[in-house]
């Protein structure tokens, strides 16, 4: 009777301690928040217009002309593979195709080179973020910024090319970062692949904000959406591409674990957190054990 009492009064203050370390506490201010939208990089103060502040919405983002329409969105396709026979053409006019070009983990990014506002913002944004990589572009990976709209040309996509280079301060070649046009029809099936929905609208387009990062098979492993790009998202999605998985488990992971920091602009390994579920699912797995040995019945020593 004795070794029952304290089995239960041992049960009875885990109890107590698990429910007071489930309880809601109010987080840090430092890092525990979530990333919050900043100003974009302004690409070039003489060619392209100043940018407003950076926007970054999960659900992802249209163009700000006009209302959305039903037809304009992001239906997201990991593990579906780009079609590789696709052609499009590079800064000089030359016929490119997409199976030759994707030699490396690439960055692509659906834009259209004559956007007044979120396109900029998000190759603003890239021009930032890529020299912060611990990568080399053109080597380690490459981006490839492919215009959706038919009627741009190969000089605007060399002038568009040069100015963001510029922006990113000559960290990134002219080989890691490529800029292409394309007829309508390649065009429709490359963002129809990647579940990439969007729709002119006079001289200007309605359109998701966001990049995707694929293998050198084509496989679309991550979509980044919104205009705001953290170094460490981007390199763990090429990461990703390097081996050909898609890696929604190590991303949630990876996501529990660390805690955005807009101080800092890095994440934080979240210590109250992975501290507060080891001590959880220990003391879980000691309850279990008392509630197992509790119930045996002790032997009887008596003849």
């Amino acid at each position: 009777m004795t070794r029952l009492r304290i089995v239960d009064s041992c049960r009875a203050h885990l109890l107590i301690l698990m429910m007071l370390l489930a309880a809601p506490t109010v987080a840090p201010a430092v890092g525990s928040q979530s990333p919050q939208a900043s100003p974009a990089v302004k690409p070039s103060a003489q060619t392209v217009p100043a940018a407003p502040a950076a926007i970054s919405d999960p659900a992802g983002l249209l163009a700000l002309t006009e209302a959305p329409s039903a037809g304009v969105g992001l239906d997201e396709h990991p593990g579906a593979r780009l079609p590789l026979d696709l052609t499009f053409r590079d800064e000089d006019g030359r016929p490119v195709r997409l199976g030759d070009l994707l030699t490396r983990p690439t960055v692509i990014a659906p834009v259209y080179f004559r956007c007044p506002n979120v396109c900029h913002f998000l190759q603003g944004e890239l021009a930032r973020t890529l020299p912060e990589l611990k990568l080399t572009a053109g080597s380690d990976y490459q981006v490839l910024s492919i215009s959706f709209d038919e009627t741009e040309t190969p000089e605007l996509a060399r002038r568009t090319r040069d100015t963001y280079l510029a922006a990113a301060g000559g960290r990134v070649p002219a080989q890691g970062w490529r800029f292409l046009t394309g007829d309508r029809e390649q065009i429709l099936k490359l963002t129809g692949a990647a579940g990439y929905r969007f729709q002119r609208v006079g001289s200007d387009f309605q359109h998701p904000v966001a990049i995707f990062v694929v293998g050198s098979d084509g496989l679309i492993v991550r979509y980044l959406q919104g205009s705001r790009i953290l170094p460490k998202d981007l390199a763990l999605a090429l990461a990703e591409a390097k081996a050909g998985v898609v890696g929604t488990t190590i991303r949630k992971m990876v996501q529990y674990c660390f805690s955005y920091d807009p101080a800092q602009k890095t994440y934080v390994f979240n210590v109250l957190r992975v501290s507060a579920t080891v001590i959880l699912a220990t003391l879980a797995g000691f309850l279990a054990w008392l509630v197992f040995t509790g119930r045996k019945k002790p032997k009887d020593s008596g003849p």
